[in-house]
């Protein structure tokens, strides 16, 4: 399963993946983080298709995945995750992170999607700590791909060091068992 997911740090509006995650608000109006750093490479294809499906569906529940085009992005899709706010743990937080994680693989999965990058969904300015983010990203991951074909690559695009070395830490774990 180890050899299914790959770690790399840099920028995931440049990764080449037939999808990306973005770790979205449940507006899908774009933001700042991810957000904002996804809108502006897309393009305004990628907001005008973000309008269309929260007017058809509103807005996206924390947990919860959408999938649209990709605008000027390498990527075929992009799947607008909204991942929870921290708000100590105590909230169901991982829970809701986790489901975000699920519901954009079985949307990778459902459009027969070989690859997908995910960025470190609700560790920026939503506060989730970065520890236990990857630990519940990883199980969620993993879980999903011991029981499904697709994605076939599942790429974790950790933007600093120390999400970087998280991530490296649960693959070589993994890779140990």
């Amino acid at each position: 399963m180890q050899h299914r997911i790959e770690i790399i740090q840099g920028d995931i509006t440049q990764v080449n993946a037939e999808a990306i995650v973005n770790a979205a608000n449940s507006s899908l109006m774009g933001g700042g983080g991810v957000d904002g750093a996804i809108h502006r490479a897309a393009g305004p294809e990628l907001l005008s298709e973000c309008r269309e499906v929260r007017q058809r569906h509103g807005e996206c529940p924390t947990g919860q995945a959408v999938i649209t085009g990709a605008g000027k992005l390498p990527a075929s899709a992009v799947v607008h995750a909204v991942g929870p706010v921290w708000h100590g743990g105590e909230a169901g937080e991982a829970e809701l992170l986790a489901s975000a994680y699920r519901n954009s693989l079985q949307l990778v999965s459902d459009n027969s999607l070989r690859s997908v990058a995910f960025p470190n969904i609700s560790t920026g300015v939503y506060g989730y700590p970065k520890t236990l983010a990857a630990e519940v990203a990883w199980r969620a991951v993993s879980d999903f791909l011991r029981t499904h074909p697709l994605p076939e690559q599942v790429y974790f695009v950790c933007y600093d060091e120390e999400n970087t070395r998280l991530y490296q830490r649960l693959l070589a774990e993994t890779a140990s068992e």
